[in-house]
């Protein structure tokens, strides 16, 4: 069975999920909405898309339509993938879900009662790289884990219409790139953070153009963090244990997928084949609406990322450190 899929906006991430589903057999984009019907149809013409939608409404009422990727902007995104649901379509709604984890409970709960399909669209969670990480750690590679560190960051023009600058469509640096290295460090660690520590930096436009974090997960493991969208191109993760540490260069896109593993007097260079870390994404959700197995980014996983984000900004207004809830 090939998953047809709907797209939900004209977004520049778009791009890559349709080049992903088209190097898949289970994976078929069908149709694309915009809020204007001219846009629309210009944009499935440029990607050889069969069929364009001039509302958002009109895809979720297009029966071919199997799932929606909802790549709105981030405020928008639990409302739409609500109606999609609603619409008895699957949803891959790209990341973050939501920054208030009762929203993201919200949407799992409408999922559920209708037994469709929904997850969270954090691709870097999908590739080899990341696999042959979590498999490392466990194979205690480096001892005993003891420090994460991340960063995540790029540089916009301050001056040009973005959504990642628009405060009331929860842009900011934190939820559009922070948000990876929150996921990478629960994924490292295994759990949940106990407590959170943030600080922003707040641009003209009241979104924060720079956030560093710190959380403390359980086993006295700590988690350090920074992002921004007003600096240089930076990703990186470190994982640091009792023996060694870990280094990817770059664990977010994975373009270049090489683990470097330091400890016991020796440094060994992991190279990892490459693989299309978006193909992964749209055939693990395609897997689980086929019902093989639960999606690699279910309920559990959504609403601990929701939770994280939303201590850490609570710190960064406040001040102080956040504790969470075990």
């Amino acid at each position: 069975m090939s998953v047809s899929w709907g797209l939900l906006s004209t977004a520049r991430i778009n791009g890559a999920v349709i080049a992903g589903a088209r190097a898949s057999e289970h994976t078929d984009v069908v149709a694309v909405a915009s809020r204007d019907g001219v846009r629309a149809r210009e944009y499935a013409e440029r990607f050889g898309i069969p069929r364009a939608h001039g509302s958002y409404e009109e895809l979720l009422a297009d029966p071919e339509v199997d799932a929606v990727y909802v790549s709105l902007p981030n405020g928008l995104h639990v409302d739409w993938t609500i109606r999609a649901l609603e619409a008895g379509k699957h949803v891959l709604c790209e990341k973050p879900m939501d920054r208030r984890p009762q929203e993201v409970a919200r949407a799992f709960d409408v999922a559920e009662r209708a037994g469709l399909v929904l997850s969270e669209a954090f691709m870097w969670r999908h590739h080899p790289q990341t696999r042959r990480l979590r498999e490392l750690l466990d194979e205690g590679a480096i001892g005993e884990l003891r420090l994460v560190r991340a960063s995540f960051s790029f540089a916009l023009d301050p001056g040009a219409a973005n959504v990642r600058l628009d405060a009331a469509l929860d842009g900011g640096g934190l939820l559009d790139v922070g948000c990876y290295c929150v996921s990478g460090a629960r994924l490292v660690t295994g759990a949940e953070p106990l407590s959170a520590l943030g600080a922003a930096v707040t641009g003209p436009s009241g979104v924060d153009t720079r956030f560093t974090g710190m959380l403390r997960f359980p086993g006295d493991v700590l988690a350090t963090f920074d992002c921004g969208i007003d600096m240089t191109n930076r990703h990186d993760l470190e994982v640091v244990g009792s023996r060694g540490r870990m280094v990817l260069a770059d664990p977010w896109h994975a373009r270049t997928p090489v683990i470097v593993v330091e400890g016991d007097g020796e440094t060994r260079r992991i190279e990892i084949e490459p693989a299309d870390s978006y193909r992964l994404e749209l055939e693990d959700v395609a897997a689980a609406i086929r019902g093989e197995r639960a999606p690699l980014l279910g309920r559990a996983d959504a609403l601990g990322q929701a939770r994280a984000l939303a201590a850490l900004e609570l710190s960064a207004a406040e001040g102080v450190a956040v504790a969470l809830a075990p």
